[in-house]
C-alpha cells in the first residue's frame, strides 16, 4: 500500500523506487503483486507514463486515509511507551488498598496527570488478561506462570486483641493458650480453623475456634475492637489500633511468615510507560 501511494505520488517506478530506496523493478513487482491480489489493474502503464483507473484512484484515496491513521496510532503508541498515559487498570486486595494505597494512589496521579487510574479492590485473583487489567497487587506465593511478579514488599500478621477482651478473659501466655479463647478465623487464607505462627523455634500451627469467622480482615478488625474475641491479621490492618491502644498485641514473640507483596503484570517486554511509573512509584513509597 506505501508502494502504491509513493508510485502514485512520485508519477513513476522510478520515483517510488528512489524514495523508498529500493529498485525499479522491485518496485514494479510489488505493484504487480498488489494488482493480483486485489484482482484488478490499478494502474493504466504505457511507455510514457502512468495513469490511474476508476478503481487505482479509490483504492488510493483510501490508502491515504489507512496510511495517516496508521501513523498517527504509531505516534500515539510511541507517545504512550515514552510518557505516562492513558487508563492504567489495577486491581488490589481491599484491605491492602483501603489501609496501604490510597494515599499513593492519590500522590501518583499527581505526579502523573496523564495517566487515569481505574482500580478494582478485591481479594479475587483475576486473570489479567481476560479480564483487561494492565497490573494486578498481590500478597502470598507466586505461582509459576508467564507473568512477571516483582517484589515490592512484605507483609506480616500479628496476634492481638481489644483492652476489653483481655479484662475479660486474660491475655494467652503461649500459643497453645489459645485454644481456650475466643479467635476470629480469617477464611479467605484458610486460617479460619488453624493459625500459623513463626517464633524464635521455627513454625507452629495452632488450632483456633470463635464466635466469628469471616474472608475479610476489616471485618474481624472491627469485631476485635468491640471485645469479640483475639485477632490475627496483618500489620497494615491492626497498626494503628496497636499504636493508638485500641488493639494490644499479644505473644509478642510469634507472628506470621513474611508474605511477599507483589507487583504482577503480564510481560517485561514493551511495558508501557503508565504501568512502569507505577511500579517504580509503590516502590519508592513503599521504601522497599
Amino acid at each position: 500500500m506505501r508502494m502504491y501511494v509513493a508510485v502514485v505520488d512520485g508519477g513513476s517506478f522510478a520515483a517510488a523506487a528512489d524514495k523508498l530506496d529500493i529498485s525499479r523493478a522491485m518496485a514494479s513487482k510489488q505493484i504487480q503483486k498488489l494488482e493480483e491480489h486485489l484482482g484488478t489493474r490499478l494502474l493504466n502503464r504505457t511507455t510514457r507514463r502512468l495513469s490511474l483507473t476508476e478503481t487505482g484512484r479509490e483504492f488510493y484515496e483510501r490508502s491515504i486515509q489507512i496510511i495517516g491513521d496508521v501513523e498517527e496510532a504509531e505516534q500515539i503508541a510511541g507517545q504512550m511507551t515514552r510518557r505516562p498515559q492513558g487508563v492504567l487498570r489495577v486491581t488490589i486486595p481491599l484491605s491492602y488498598g483501603q489501609h496501604r494505597l490510597a494515599t499513593i494512589i492519590a500522590n501518583y496521579t499527581q505526579a502523573y496527570p496523564h495517566v487515569k487510574l481505574d482500580i478494582s479492590l478485591s481479594d479475587r485473583k483475576v486473570d489479567l488478561i481476560e479480564d483487561g487489567f494492565d497490573l494486578a497487587i498481590r500478597i502470598g506465593a507466586m505461582p509459576q506462570s508467564d507473568l512477571i511478579a516483582r517484589k515490592i514488599g512484605g507483609v506480616r500478621s500479628i496476634v492481638c486483641a481489644a483492652p476489653a477482651y483481655l479484662a475479660r478473659h486474660g491475655a494467652p501466655q503461649t500459643p497453645a493458650d489459645l485454644a481456650r479463647h475466643a479467635c476470629l478465623g480469617y477464611t479467605l487464607t484458610g486460617s479460619g480453623a488453624n493459625w500459623e505462627l513463626e517464633g524464635a523455634d521455627g513454625p507452629l500451627i495452632v488450632p483456633i475456634s470463635g464466635p466469628i469467622r469471616a474472608d475479610n480482615g476489616d471485618i474481624l478488625r472491627l469485631a476485635a475492637l468491640s471485645g469479640a474475641g483475639i485477632l490475627f491479621q496483618p500489620y497494615f490492618i491492626v497498626g494503628d489500633d496497636i499504636e493508638t491502644g485500641r488493639l494490644v498485641r499479644i505473644l509478642p514473640d510469634w507472628q506470621s511468615a513474611e508474605f511477599g507483596l507483589y507487583a504482577v503484570y503480564p510481560s517485561r517486554k514493551h511495558l508501557s510507560a503508565k504501568v512502569r511509573t507505577f511500579v517504580d512509584f509503590l516502590v519508592a513509597a513503599l521504601g522497599v
